[in-house]
Order: C-alpha cells, then structure tokens, then sequence
C-alpha cells in the first residue's frame, strides 16, 4: 500500500479523533494496524497512552457484571472455616492404586514402611486432602494474619499448628 496524500489526511483527521489503529487501518482499507502505528510514527503524530478503561458500552456492561458476581471465599477464609469445624471423620487407609478425587491424598507414614498408606478421608472442596490435613498444609501466609480467636474445645495439635504458624 502507497500512502496517498488523501489517506495521510484521514488517518490524521482519525487520529487526532481517537480511533484506534485497527480502526483507521479498516477505514483506509488496503492496510494493517502495524503499518497505521509506523505511519503515526514517523508523521510525530501525538502518542496517545494505551486505555486500560475503555468507554465502550460492552466494557462497562462486563465491569457491572463483574462487580455483582459473588465473591469467592478466600483461602484464609476456607481455612478458618475448617479450623471452627471441630468434627472429623474416621481415617479410611488407602493404598497409591486406590486414590482418586473422592480421596484425601495424606501421606501416612514413610513409603519405605510396610505400614504406609493414605488418609482417604473425604477431602474438603478446592482441596486435595481432609478437613484435618488441610489444617497441616496449608499455614496463613503471615504473622499479620490472625489465624482465629481460640475457644474452649479446640484440640491440642490445632493449638500447636496456630502457634507454630505464629
């Protein structure tokens, strides 16, 4: 494509209005976006900053529906909510072949023991393990992050994950 003095003109008059370059490149037709953005650039047109807040209808629409879905429950949420939970079921001893989703996958145990085996509890949603095992792997972030008021009743190896946590 041979840049005219006509489609300079446009492309200026577009520019200046603020069409982006894919835009002006499907209004001169015969053209691509790079050769639009190198054109600008070498007739000093005046750079414009990329918009992260579109204008557009659409974009609008999305951030609305974005802001009315629900928000979903944070991992320092989840875990707090396990912690309140003082009720465990009974271990269920699974072998390697016997995991599945449906699982707690906890290592018991050494795999070089004759007495290694899985958890196999029921795990808890957006986990791999238990409600039990979850206390152990996954620790608040932080000091700064209070891991939950005690109460009376709370077990001893809570306790002393809490503490060690802190």
């Amino acid at each position: 494509m041979s840049w005219t003095s006509e489609k300079v003109e446009k492309l200026k008059e577009l520019w200046t209005k603020g069409h982006t370059a894919s835009q002006i490149a499907e209004a001169l037709g015969d053209t691509t976006r790079n050769a639009v953005i190198g054109k600008a650039h070498r007739l000093n047109l005046e750079a414009r900053a990329p918009s992260k807040n579109s204008n557009s209808p659409k974009s609008r629409e999305n951030k609305q529906l974005a802001k009315r879905s629900a928000a979903p429950m944070s991992r320092k949420a989840k875990f707090q909510s396990i912690l309140l939970d003082k009720s465990f079921e009974p271990e269920n001893p699974k072998s390697l072949e016997e995991l599945n989703e449906d699982t707690c996958k906890w290592p018991i145990g050494h795999p070089n023991e004759e007495k290694f085996y899985f958890c196999g509890r029921k795990p808890e949603s957006d986990f791999p393990y238990c409600k039990l095992h979850v206390l152990y792997a996954f620790q608040p972030k932080n000091q700064k992050e209070d891991v939950l008021d005690k109460e009376d009743g709370v077990p001893e190896f809570i306790e002393k994950k809490v503490k060690s946590a802190g």
